[in-house]
């Protein structure tokens, strides 16, 4: 029952932005902490961004930091990720998750890539 549906992928060039959004369902959405990965071909799956359950705490990767944004919206049951200055190092599977008690849930994902 417990869906997320990751969107906003694509093509852009060096120095782009993309908006990323995952729309959950399935749960109650406000009561969880919501995170962004991402695995590029070859690599394994990394966390890019955490945001809290209250949307006050967020982190990131040291190798996003100040390019992405992380949000929430309890209203849309979506979780965003904002990524801007784009760089080729970006391209990857990205992937929204939660973890509700035990268990892990993952999205398809949504395909980004970058270009030189």
């Amino acid at each position: 029952q417990v869906q997320l549906v990751e969107s906003g992928g694509g093509v852009v060039q060096s120095g782009g932005s993309l908006l990323l959004s995952c729309a959950a369902s399935g749960f109650l959405f406000s009561g969880y902490a919501m995170s962004w990965y991402r695995q590029a071909p070859g690599k394994e799956r990394k966390l890019v961004a955490f945001i809290s359950m209250s949307g006050i705490n967020t982190n990131y990767a040291d190798s996003v930091k100040g390019r992405f944004i992380i949000s929430r919206d309890d209203v849309k049951n979506t979780v965003y990720l904002q990524m801007n200055a784009l760089k080729p190092e970006d391209t990857a599977l990205y992937y929204c998750a939660t973890s509700i008690r035990t268990i892990e849930y993952w999205g398809q994902g949504t395909q980004v890539t970058v270009s030189s």
